[in-house]
């Protein structure tokens, strides 16, 4: 199976898992909300944590439950940041946001109600370390700071620098992605440290990628994003680098995140399949 379709077969299951577990809940507008949000998007965190947890040995059922939490965390994620007082965007995944579509309230209490459901996955897995994991990396030394950390910026009386953008990304994109890709040696009690060092070079990767395509989205798109970004006074790596040496360093981070997986030998094709992917997309 190629990548893609693997990606794909991946997100089907999660997404599936993920209907389950909403079914369970009380019917309500804060349900449909929450469904709401969870439809698309190409499922990489529940990819890495399949993938993970299949180089070491970790059951699939307890893999899904874990692989359901970072995508409902992640989801959360992004109801939050889509609300007027953060991000302010009317369109998530080519549909109108939560707060869109039903209305802020809803969709402040959708965020919480699938954080909530995250750990709630997670705890199915039985290991505490992975719970406490999911928390400390979602939280105020994760991703919530740093998307404190960006929204600071946004007022800061002098732009970030490359060091800056480095450290806020880890926290904003870097933390959840290194959950993702430890699950398995967390939940097998093995070292991690080899997928840890692949998450991080994965996640910075990752959102060098996405500054990149926001400068070259369609003129439209591009010209609004960074005329926003260049208003707000926010540095990317792309305005810090340039566009080309930017290209370089996502390259030069998806080599390192693939060597890192050296330990695994042709085990790991997959997620080097992952990490190839991750600056090949379009969106």
């Amino acid at each position: 199976m190629n990548f893609p379709a693997a990606l794909s077969d991946a997100a089907r299951s999660v997404a599936a898992h993920l209907e389950s577990a909403l079914s369970a809940l009380p019917e309500s507008r804060i349900r449909a909300a929450m469904a709401h949000a969870l439809v698309g998007g190409k499922g990489l965190r529940g990819y890495l944590v399949l993938e993970s947890a299949a180089l070491h040995g970790v059951d699939r059922a307890v893999a899904l439950d874990a692989a359901a939490a970072i995508e409902a965390m992640h989801a959360y994620s992004l109801v939050h940041d889509d609300l007027p007082a953060m991000d302010d965007d009317d369109l998530r995944r080519g549909r109108p946001t939560v707060h869109i579509a039903f209305d802020e309230a809803t969709a402040i209490l959708a965020g919480d109600a699938l954080q909530s459901l995250a750990f709630d996955l997670v705890a199915r897995t039985g290991s505490v370390a992975l719970v406490r994991g999911l928390a400390q990396a979602a939280g105020a030394q994760g991703m919530v700071l740093g998307q404190a950390l960006d929204i600071a910026a946004e007022t800061a009386e002098t732009p970030l620098t490359l060091e800056d953008i480095i450290h806020l990304q880890q926290g904003k994109t870097g933390a959840l992605f290194q959950w993702s890709c430890t699950v398995g040696p967390v939940l097998a009690g093995h070292d991690a440290t080899a997928l840890a060092a692949y998450a991080d070079a994965l996640g910075l990767a990752f959102q060098v990628a996405d500054d990149i395509l926001d400068h070259e989205g369609d003129a439209e798109t591009a010209g609004k994003r960074l005329q926003k970004d260049a208003e707000a006074g926010k540095a990317t790596f792309v305005s810090l680098l340039g566009l080309e040496p930017a290209r370089q360093r996502a390259h030069d981070l998806i080599v390192a995140a693939c060597d890192a997986l050296t330990p695994y030998g042709d085990r790991a094709d997959s997620l080097r399949e992952a990490a190839r992917f991750v600056i090949s997309r379009d969106k």
